[in-house]
């Protein structure tokens, strides 16, 4: 299809993660650069600052390789999937979108689901030196005896009624059962959903299983 390049020649590339749909960066491309990119399967930017072609981890080897490239509406922006060797930022991070600018208090729930998609990209994308990464390289019986551990520790600053200990503790907690979601394949929506189904909040029922 016929692409709209802007007056210096660009368009804008969004780069997003194939597994967890996390936006990584924005980038620009010129015709040249797209071409290079859809050749060799990997993504190849124009840099406006330094005005020449740079290829995506090829000092860094955070190589980011192309899984699609789709157009909008008006064929004047990209979305490009990838799946990626490494972060995307040059800080480190596995997004360049990381410095939180306005939360909604209304939504706020709904930012778990920014943690959780940052949990599976360090199973995805294995991250050197990263907590997260460790537990998944671990396996399954580490990352169920650190949901064990934080339980008790959660019982253990509830009964002493110390509301900060135990607010800790729950974070730590959450952020352990959301590796064991990643790991199992669990989703936010399958919990929603599970709780929906169970009408948990007046009527909770402990389902058993038939021995």
């Amino acid at each position: 299809m016929e692409l709209k390049y802007d007056a210096h020649g660009l368009i804008p590339a969004i780069v997003q993660d194939h597994y967890t749909k996390q936006v990584l960066t924005l980038a620009y491309m010129n015709a040249e650069s797209l071409a290079l990119t859809m050749a060799e399967g990997r993504t190849v930017f124009y840099s406006r600052s330094r005005r020449e072609l740079w290829r995506k981890g090829e000092t860094s080897g955070n190589v980011q390789r192309v899984v699609s490239i789709m157009a909008d509406c008006d064929a004047d922006a990209l979305v490009v999937e990838v799946v990626k060797d490494g972060p995307a930022c040059h800080t480190g991070e596995e997004s360049c979108f990381f410095r939180p600018v306005y939360i909604s208090e209304e939504l706020k729930p709904f930012a778990y689901e920014g943690l959780y998609q940052l949990i599976a990209g360090r199973k995805t994308a294995p991250k050197e030196g990263s907590y997260t990464t460790y537990l998944f390289s671990k396996g399954l019986d580490k990352i169920l005896k650190k949901v064990g551990e934080e339980c008790t520790e959660v019982l253990i600053g509830g009964a002493k009624r110390d509301r900060e200990e135990t607010l800790y503790e729950i974070g730590d907690l959450v952020y352990h059962v959301m590796v064991l979601m990643v790991e199992m394949g669990i989703t936010l929506e399958d919990v929603t959903r599970e709780l929906e189904k169970r009408h948990v909040i007046d009527h909770k029922v402990k389902q058993e299983r038939m021995q």
